[in-house]
């Protein structure tokens, strides 16, 4: 779908793109797709620096490839403000990435130590979505 329509269907949707490197954007945004990932999370401190307000229910995202191709709209239909060593399992397996809460935990530190920083005790806003649309 050409990106003129997609803003016709969802003008106040935002863009987005999962990860922090093409190959990691690639990998959750096929698990998107498949269905496999309905949440996802980032630092509450990312968000205290004023570049992208948190996440409101009901709020639609385009979610794009790394290159900036539309791929599907999300809509989140759940958010919470949780400390890292908090996650669950429940939460971990809906971001689809790991098989279990020991390797979420694992790659997450991973993620937010490339990303400004990690500690267990750091606060989440952790997200549920519902994909909408793919295109």
């Amino acid at each position: 779908m050409n990106p003129s329509k997609i803003k016709a269907r969802y003008p106040d949707a935002v863009a987005c793109k999962f990860g922090d490197s093409q190959h990691l954007c690639d990998e959750l945004t096929a698990l998107i797709v498949s269905g496999a990932k309905v949440a996802t999370c980032d630092a509450l401190s990312a968000y205290e620096l004023g570049e992208e307000a948190i996440p409101d229910i009901g709020q639609v995202y385009i979610v794009e490839t790394w290159l900036n191709k539309p791929v599907a709209a999300i809509k989140i239909v759940k958010v919470d403000i949780t400390r890292f060593e908090d996650v669950d399992e429940a939460f971990a397996l809906a971001e689809g990435e790991n098989a279990d809460l020991a390797g979420w935990r694992k790659d997450h530190q991973a993620y937010f130590e490339r990303n400004g920083g990690f500690a267990p005790d750091m606060e989440l806003v952790c997200e549920y979505f519902e994909v909408v649309e793919i295109f």
